[in-house]
This record gives structure tokens, C-alpha cells and sequence, in this order.
């Protein structure tokens, strides 16, 4: 794609207001972006409060922006683009290293950067692969039907989650309940502070008796560092609970009903023709689930590809059009699991791509291989029609997804 557009924020160039709902196939990214994409790598858009921002949907521009730091993650930057106000409460109150830039983003992401080394993942995988048998050994005890997002998607990355940081698995369904108005675009400012305040709270009491009796988990290496305050480790926490099991749970099951739906690339999965590790490169790009864009903020005048971004001018870097870029991935718009998509951007791109991607590419790894693998006529137990999905959160997923075998 090659952007065009001027500097000038005219009416014709307020292509569509956001946040964009999701309103043809769920694999899809909402066809109002598509069409912004089609147009341009870089256009006008309107945001809720009547601001305008630039949209960049191009592969090229956004990995452009996310790599340069003139484009700032910080929510108190002039201009900066929040989609709701409960987005713009989330990063102004509890700003964890994700809404920083660096050196403050860098010292907070360094500290945990060991626990997420791709040596260390390698190491958990034998435990992943157990707690993945020992769900789908309960799910298929109970018989089908099933719900594989309440049975299984959610459980498997919940319980890896709980078990490196620490946090109490029997608390799941409270930090679930929690982490789900967190990251829900329709919920008010008041629900988000309260939600988001309740799991600061959680995290940060037990960050405190971790401080006074470690153990051999996340929150306790926070919790005892010198140079860390209480409320830092627990913000910390918090961005890695809440991310550690809700995109890795709507991936497993957007990515079970994607197969389900093509099912000569599951029988390629499950005989395994085509290679796990990049099956799920794959899936990752063509389900692209962070649908809502990336913001960013620009702290001076910046060339995108012919388009003048003006200082404290936001943007937002859409992932799910730039992984459909024809140009990097022909027919993109096809799920194919021979593909080689190593280039796309699901986890972000630059100094703040996603922290925990070794450890979602291991558990989505593992979990979709075995589930194929012991269950080779799973099937849809409803009609796609009846499926429903999370429109307004900001990770793209499947309600329920009922499943019999």
C-alpha cells in the first residue's frame, strides 16, 4: 500500500468515526477499516469525543510507527487517541510499562524479561502439555457437548498464567469477571476504575505477603526488589494476568472455530502436514485478534509514507488490516497453514511488542495440536448463525463456542 493524504483535517477526510464494530465474517477485520485500507495506509478518522486521529492500516506505515519512538505510548501525551473513556481511564490511572516510553518503559520490561525468554518457555512446555491433556481428559469426561471456551480455551491459559505469577488459581473466575470489564470498549469510566481498581487491590495485598514469604513465581521476584514499589509490581501483574489469559484463551478458540470452518487446514494440523509452529504464525496473522489499533501519539512532525503527522496528533496502527496487507501476504484474506507469515504483526512490532509472545506461541502450540490430535471429529455442535462474539472488547473472541465429537 502506498499512503497518501495531506495535512489538512477537513470533513472529507473523517473517513469513519471509532471504534468500528465487527459486522461480516468474525475472521475478519470490521469491513469499516478494510475499506479505509483500500483507500489509503494512512487516513483521517473520528474518535467518540469528536477529536480526529490517523488511521494507519498499511503493513509497511505501521510497522513504521510502532518502531519509531517519536511516536509516543504515553496517555498523557497531547493528542493521544483513546477509543472510549473507559480506554482513557485504564491508561491515565494505571499506567503499566505498556503506556510508557522508555527509560521508564525499559526499566520496568527489563525486569521481566528473563521470564519470558524463549529458553525458559522451552523449559515449561512439558508442563503446559499437562495441564492441556489434564482439561481436555475433564472436557471429555463430561461428554459432549461442550462449551471449548468455558471447558477449555479459557482454563489452559488461565491456569499457566496463575501458576508462573503465583496468583491463586481458585480466584479465576473473580479476576476473570474483573479482567473482562477491563477490557470491555462499551463499559463507563466508572466500571473501569472500579474493576481496574479491584484488581490493583487484589495484586498488590498479594504482592505484600509475597514480599514477607516469597515463592518461586513472578509476583514474588517483583515483590521483593528493592527498586520496585509495591504499586509498580502490582501494575505489572495486573498487565501480565489480564494478558496472559484473555488473548491466549480467544485465540485458542477463534482459532478452533477457523479450522473447524476449513477443514482440510485441521486434517493438515492434526496429521501434521503442516508444522504446529507454523500453523499458528499462521492463525496469528489472519485472526489478528487485537482489532481496536494500537495508539500512539506523535511528539514531533513525522513523514508516514507522503502523509505530514503532525506533533500532538494521535494515531492508531491497526494490526488486523496491516496482517491483510496483499503486499506482504498475497490472498491474505485465505487461511493457509503453509504460509509463511513470520512478518506479520499480531504481537505489535518495536520496543513494545508483546512481552509474553513465547509463551502464547507455546501454549496455542500445544493446546491446538493436542486438541486436533485427540478429538479428530470435533465438530460445531449449533449452526455458525447462532455463534456470538465479543464485538466490544478489545480482544476479538467467541462468546461460546459449543462443540461435540
Amino acid at each position: 500500500m502506498n499512503a497518501t493524504g495531506t495535512d489538512t483535517d477537513t470533513d472529507t477526510d473523517k473517513v469513519l468515526v471509532l471504534p468500528a464494530t465487527a459486522d461480516r465474517c468474525p475472521f475478519d477485520p470490521p469491513s469499516a477499516y478494510q475499506q479505509a485500507a483500500a483507500r489509503a495506509a494512512v487516513t483521517r478518522t473520528e474518535l467518540w469525543d469528536g477529536s480526529s486521529c490517523w488511521l494507519v492500516t498499511g503493513h509497511q506505515e505501521v510497522r513504521a510507527v510502532l518502531a519509531d519512538q517519536r511516536f509516543s505510548a504515553e496517555g498523557h501525551r497531547p493528542g493521544f487517541p483513546f477509543l472510549t473513556p473507559g480506554r482513557r481511564q485504564l491508561a491515565i490511572e494505571n499506567p503499566a510499562f505498556i503506556r510508557m516510553d522508555d527509560p521508564g518503559h525499559a526499566r520496568l520490561r527489563r525486569m521481566l524479561t528473563t521470564e519470558f525468554l524463549v529458553k525458559r518457555v522451552e523449559q515449561l512446555r512439558p508442563e503446559i502439555q499437562r495441564i492441556v491433556d489434564e482439561a481436555l481428559d475433564r472436557m471429555i469426561a463430561l461428554g459432549s457437548p461442550a462449551d471449548l471456551v468455558t471447558d477449555f480455551a479459557l482454563p489452559v491459559p488461565s491456569l499457566v498464567i496463575c501458576l508462573l505469577l503465583g496468583v491463586p488459581y481458585e480466584d479465576h473466575e473473580y479476576f476473570q469477571q474483573l479482567s473482562r470489564t477491563v477490557l470491555d470498549t462499551a463499559a463507563s469510566e466508572q466500571q473501569v476504575a472500579t474493576a481496574q481498581g479491584e484488581l490493583r487491590s487484589y495484586l498488590a495485598d498479594l504482592a505484600a505477603r509475597k514480599r514477607r514469604t516469597p515463592g518461586d513465581d513472578i509476583v514474588s521476584r517483583l515483590a521483593v526488589r528493592d527498586d520496585l514499589t509495591l504499586k509498580e509490581a502490582a501494575s505489572s501483574a495486573l498487565l501480565l494476568l489480564i494478558a496472559g489469559h484473555e488473548t491466549t484463551a480467544n485465540m485458542t478458540a477463534l482459532s478452533t472455530l477457523a479450522l473447524l470452518r476449513n477443514p482440510a487446514q485441521a486434517a493438515r494440523l492434526r496429521s501434521g502436514e503442516a508444522e504446529a509452529r507454523t500453523a499458528i504464525e499462521e492463525l496469528l496473522r489472519y485472526l489478528s485478534i487485537v482489532q481496536i489499533g494500537l495508539p500512539r501519539a506523535a511528539t514531533a512532525d513525522i513523514d508516514l509514507g507522503g502523509t505530514l503527522i503532525r506533533e500532538g496528533e494521535g494515531v492508531l496502527c491497526m494490526l488486523s488490516t496491516a496482517n491483510r496487507d496483499e503486499e506482504v501476504f498475497p490472498d491474505a484474506a485465505t487461511l493457509d497453514l503453509d504460509r509463511d507469515a513470520r512478518r506479520h504483526l499480531a504481537f505489535g512490532f518495536g520496543v513494545h511488542q508483546c512481552l509474553g509472545q513465547p509463551l502464547a506461541r507455546a501454549e496455542l502450540q500445544i493446546a491446538l495440536r493436542t486438541l486436533f490430535q485427540r478429538l479428530p471429529e470435533l465438530r460445531l455442535a449449533v449452526g455458525t448463525e447462532e455463534l456470538t462474539y465479543r464485538t466490544t472488547m478489545v480482544v476479538h473472541g467467541v462468546d461460546a463456542l459449543p462443540v461435540a465429537w
